[in-house]
């Protein structure tokens, strides 16, 4: 099941929440300091832990990590960097990488649901439009291949972002 609600993702009760993270993992503005914030040190201690030893250059576009929630209601985050939309050379499969890669990451940890944020249309300039369109078909492809995931949440800060894709799911709902 597919829903989409406007609101603050560090509030969602879902099992695993996603951060828009950037390449650092130590934090920043938006959806990623929000998290970061929310969760409370020990997200971030992770993470350091993640770039000593893992990826000690950062995390690449499209690639996923996890850590705890912290403080939040979920158990876990999952940290994943979107593509800069102008100066990505396919930033539509880098964004789909994204989604496939945490959706993979959540199932392999049993995770039953899962909150996302809009990735990537922030500072790294992604269009919403575009960026609905791959998020949803994304998701409904990958929970295919999902033995756990029962429940994927999109959660928009605003309710201009949200828009792009409540108009996809009430397509799909009307076709049905």
């Amino acid at each position: 099941m597919i829903h989409v609600l406007v609101g603050d993702i560090t509030t969602i009760n879902t099992e695993a929440i996603v951060n828009a993270a950037n390449y650092r993992l130590l934090g920043g503005g938006g959806v990623d300091g929000a998290i970061h914030k929310a969760g409370g040190k020990n997200i971030l201690q992770e993470c350091k832990n993640i770039r000593n030893t893992i990826y000690p250059d950062g995390l690449p576009v499209g690639e996923a990590v996890i850590t705890t929630a912290g403080d939040m209601k979920a158990k876990y985050v999952i940290h994943t960097v979107g593509p800069q939309y102008k100066s990505d050379d396919n930033p539509k499969q880098s964004l789909k990488s994204c989604y496939r890669n945490s959706l993979l990451l959540a199932d392999q940890y049993k995770c039953k649901s899962i909150a996302f944020p809009a990735i990537a249309t922030g500072i790294y300039d992604y269009p919403k439009e575009e960026a609905s369109d791959i998020a949803y078909e994304t998701v409904v492809q990958v929970l295919n291949e999902c033995k756990y995931i029962k429940e994927v949440v999109f959660v928009f800060y605003s309710k201009d972002d949200a828009i792009y894709l409540n108009k996809m799911l009430n397509k799909e709902l009307e076709g049905h």
